[in-house]
C-alpha cells in the first residue's frame, strides 16, 4: 500500500474518532468518564494535527484556497442572524 493512502486512511479514521468523542462526551453524566473521554479526544486531536502536518509537507493533502474577506463576512452574517 502506498504511504499516501495509509496517511489519508489514518486521517479519515482519526476524524471519525473525533466525531464519536464529540457525540459521547455530552451524553455522559459521569464526570470522571467525561473527563477521560475529553483526554482521549485531546490526544486524538494532537495526533490528527501531527499527521495533517505530515500530509501537507509531503503534498498528500492540499488545502482549499483561503476564503476571501467577503466570503468570511457572508458566513459570519449567516451565523449572526436572529433567525438562528
Amino acid at each position: 500500500m502506498q504511504e499516501k493512502v495509509i496517511v489519508n486512511d489514518t486521517l479519515a479514521g482519526i476524524n471519525g474518532e473525533l466525531v464519536r468523542f464529540g457525540e459521547m462526551i455530552p451524553q455522559t453524566e459521569n464526570k470522571e468518564l467525561k473527563q477521560t473521554l475529553k483526554q482521549f479526544r485531546n490526544a486524538c486531536e494532537m495526533s490528527q494535527e501531527e499527521l495533517f502536518q505530515i500530509a501537507r509537507e509531503k503534498s498528500y493533502y492540499v488545502p482549499a484556497s483561503k476564503a476571501t474577506e467577503e466570503e468570511v463576512k457572508h458566513v459570519r452574517g449567516l451565523f449572526t442572524q436572529s433567525s438562528l
